[in-house]
Order: structure tokens, then C-alpha cells, then sequence
């Protein structure tokens, strides 16, 4: 059995080290370093600037804790220097992995000549082998989305890999876009000083996410100095006197603002360009590569895992996916070719926690309130706040609450988190509407006092 997995991000580089360990050939083609997206532009490095954001924060805050500091200075170079050393470490790490000898990893641009040959191409462009396998898994990831409007190739219009490779803190940064990476970034460079503007289109921040949980988060943000413009639509972007000028219209009058820098942060698409996928005759759309609950696509022994498929483009969803489809490829080894196995597994890809890292954080799981509504499912929901929570109150950080979803039946259907370590705290609930417990089952769980996650009994408590 051989499988030709292109991509060695997450899903990728995890999928290929599960396959080996089933005894099964494994070939691994990347045009990029090992990690993907995640470990060098994107979950890990971003992850590191949190942990700056977050420590100069508290430093500049120790005086509510009787800590008396002299001027506090703040050396970007050794951010950019640390950040490097973090992602090199753990790139080292998925290189060991991937030292097994039942896998094979190839540098270069891989294209899919027919569903059973992978061509690999050198960075000349010249053809530098061709592999056969039984099996392909697509896993090639996903690029930054640029918005479509004059001056987006300006100097100093820049993605989030840009951003974090910028060698000083621009005075003034526009961010378009507040979804999960534009927030990110907006309350990271708002902790190192940048006057942060974000420009959003939709009436809310973080569209996809719960109502209520984006408002308050946005008055949040707010308070600490970053100025967040929804219903915001951008025209274009032009250069004057040596800045940046992002105009854009809310509610049919003409605004703008002016930057050192503009960080376009519209969201990611997948990176199906160069695959040649019509050539096979592989469905797909411009949202990504169409696939059914197995990760197959139409073609039986080719699936597709990760951003390239257009859902939720999570690093952890990726390396489930890549689950998904090594049990489904294993099941067709038992039924006797590819397509008449199906995998027989517990994972449940609506069950599927995500969190937003700014500060404080937000973390979510399951429906949101809306969600229930569009669908016709009766719910309510459950409320509790950080200020109330002793943990919280001792650490100074009592910004945030708890919003738990609940059928008529009292089924968890969801949580809506933000406050202190909401990305952590949100997972006990992931583990439980796994195991589809009821609220008043949550409400019977011990938790230690005083502890953050805490937050979650008080709800279910209510």
C-alpha cells in the first residue's frame, strides 16, 4: 500500500506519521517548509506575539499588584528573534517525525498528472520526478485572501505572513478585516503600542461567531484603544506623502484613515491553483475541493483534507480530517478497493472548538444562538461572568462571560466564551457535548475553587 500525501502541514505531516505506523509506504511532498501554514506563518508564530502582548500588558499593569517598575522598555527585535527560535523548534520536531522509514518527504511543487501519479517540479519549474501510489491526499492548505480594490499591491498593503516578519512596530496600523486573524493581530500591536484601526464589512466583528459573545468583545477591544469601524465598506488604498490612506464608506458617507501600514485580513482561500485539478476531472468550487463525510472526493482513492476543502480552516480540524481519511482509506483495504470502505469512527466534525487569541481571549464550540434559530431548534441560553468567578477577580481579569446553549431537553448544543484563558476553559465543554451530556450532568461535576473554569458550573448552575 503506498499513499502520496501533498502538503505537510498538520493534517498532512500528522496523517503520513499515522499511515507509517499502520505499516503503510508513505510519500510527503511540500513546496514549503515542514508545518505548513500553522508553524511558520500563521497558529504558532502568531501564538508567540499573543505571549509578548500578554507579558508587556501585565508588566505595565504590576502596579495593581504592588509591583512598582521604572520605565518599561520593549525591544521588537527580540520578539522577531524568539518568535524565530520558537517555530525552528518545532519545526524540528515534525522533521524528526517525518525521519521514519516508511516515510519518503520530497521539497517541491507536486500537480496531479492522473488519480494515481503526483508530478513533483523543482523551483525552475522543471519536472524532477513522477510518483505513483495507490492513494492521494490532497493537503496543500490555504493562502491569504486579498480584497479586490485599488491599491492592494501598494508598499506596505501587507498579509499576516508579512506582519510577522515586519522588523519594527509600525506607529499606526489599518487592519480590513475583523475576523480571528485581524483580531489577532489588532490586539497584539495595540499591546505594543501601534494606534490600531479595523475596518469590518459586516455590522459585526467576527461574523461567523455568536452575536452577543462579537458585541462584547468589541466593547472590550474598545477600552483598551483600538478603534473598530463595522459596517465599513473599503474603496481603495492610496499613497500620500509617504502613507497609507484606506478609504471607505458606513452608511453611504465617505470616511478614511491613515496608516504606516495596512494588513489585509479578508480571510484565507484554498490554495487549489496550481494542483490541476480539472485536468483529473476532480470536483471542485472556488471554495475549495467538494468532498463527502470521509474526506473522498469524486475520484475513490483521492481525498482531501484541511483549509483546502474551504471549511473550517483549523489546524486541529485538518489533523482530523486527516484521521477521517486514513480510516476510510484503511476500511477500503478491508472491503476490498477504494470507495467500498467507509471509516467507522467517533469523531464528530460538529463538535469542533475554536478560539480567538486576543486579550482576553474568546473560544467557541457547537451552535450559536442564531444557529438554533435559523434552524427552528428551541433553545435557551445560559449565562455566567467572569466578574463573579474568584479566580478571576484575584487575577485583576474580570472581563467576560460564559453563554451555554441548551435544548428544551437540556442537550448542550454549544458555549460561547470570552475572558482568561477562554481557549483552554472551552474545551471541558467540547469533551461533553462529545460524550452528549446534558446540562444538569455538567451541573453535578466538581470543579476545583478557585479555579477559572469555574465559570462553566456557574452557568450551568443558573
Amino acid at each position: 500500500m503506498r499513499i502520496t500525501i501533498i502538503g505537510a502541514g498538520p493534517g498532512g505531516y500528522e496523517t503520513a506519521v499515522a499511515a507509517a505506523s499502520k505499516d503503510i509506504d508513505v510519500t510527503i511532498i511540500s513546496d514549503g517548509p515542514v508545518g505548513g501554514t500553522c508553524l511558520n506563518h500563521g497558529c504558532i508564530p502568531t501564538k508567540t506575539f499573543c505571549a509578548h502582548a500578554q507579558m508587556l500588558d501585565n508588566v505595565r499593569n504590576a502596579g495593581e499588584f504592588g509591583i512598582e517598575t521604572s520605565a518599561v522598555s520593549f525591544d521588537f527585535s527580540k520578539v522577531l528573534r524568539r518568535k524565530e527560535a520558537v517555530v525552528e523548534q518545532l519545526r524540528g520536531g515534525v522533521e524528526f517525525l517525518l525521519k521514519n522509514k516508511k516515510i519518503r518527504y520530497i521539497s517541491g511543487k507536486a500537480s496531479l498528472k492522473d488519480n494515481h501519479t503526483v508530478v513533483v517540479r523543482s523551483a525552475d519549474g522543471e519536472v524532477a520526478e513522477e510518483i505513483d501510489s495507490d492513494y492521494i491526499i490532497i493537503a496543500t492548505g490555504s493562502v491569504s485572501a486579498i480584497l479586490p480594490i485599488p491599491g492592494a499591491d501598494l508598499e506596505g498593503v501587507i498579509t499576516s505572513t508579512e506582519l510577522l516578519s515586519i522588523d519594527s512596530v509600525p506607529k499606526r496600523l489599518c487592519i480590513i478585516g475583523a475576523g480571528v486573524i485581524g483580531l489577532e493581530f489588532a490586539s497584539i500591536f495595540n499591546s505594543f503600542a501601534s494606534q490600531v484601526t479595523v475596518l469590518e464589512y459586516c455590522k459585526d466583528i467576527l461574523p461567523r461567531f455568536d452575536t452577543d459573545l462579537a458585541k462584547r468583545l468589541k466593547q472590550t477591544l474598545s477600552k483598551k484603544g483600538i478603534a473598530i469601524e463595522t459596517s465599513a465598506q473599503v474603496q481603495a488604498i492610496t499613497r500620500e506623502d509617504g502613507l497609507l490612506k484606506v478609504s471607505y464608506l458606513k452608511k453611504d458617507k465617505e470616511a478614511c484613515v491613515v496608516a504606516d501600514k495596512v494588513l489585509m485580513a479578508v480571510g484565507r482561500k484554498p490554495a487549489i491553483e496550481s494542483l490541476n485539478l480539472s485536468d483529473i476531472g476532480l470536483d471542485f468550487t472556488p471554495k475549495g475541493i467538494v468532498t463527502d463525510e470521509d474526506m473522498r472526493t469524486n475520484i475513490p482513492n483521492v481525498f482531501a483534507i484541511g483549509d483546502i476543502r474551504g471549511g473550517m480552516m483549523l489546524a486541529h480540524a485538518a489533523t482530523f480530517e486527516g484521521k477521517r481519511a486514513l480510516n476510510a482509506i484503511l476500511a477500503d483495504m478491508q472491503a476490498g478497493g477504494p470507495g467500498k470502505g467507509k471509516a467507522a469512527d467517533g469523531i464528530d466534525f460538529d463538535i469542533i472548538p475554536a478560539a480567538v487569541f486576543t486579550c482576553p481571549e474568546a473560544a467557541v464550540v457547537g451552535l450559536t444562538e442564531e444557529d438554533c434559530k435559523a434552524r427552528g431548534i428551541a433553545c435557551k441560553c445560559l449565562k455566567s461572568f467572569f466578574r463573579a468567578n474568584g479566580k478571576a477577580v484575584s487575577m485583576g481579569e474580570t472581563e467576560g462571560y460564559c453563554k451555554i446553549i441548551i435544548s428544551e431537553e437540556g442537550r448542550i448544543l454549544g458555549c460561547h466564551l470570552f475572558g482568561p484563558h477562554a481557549s483552554d476553559i472551552i474545551q471541558e465543554v467540547a469533551a461533553l457535548m462529545n460524550k452528549k451530556a446534558s446540562i444538569s450532568e455538567l451541573s453535578q461535576i466538581i470543579h476545583a475553587h478557585p479555579t477559572l473554569s469555574e465559570v462553566i458550573l456557574s452557568a450551568a448552575s443558573n
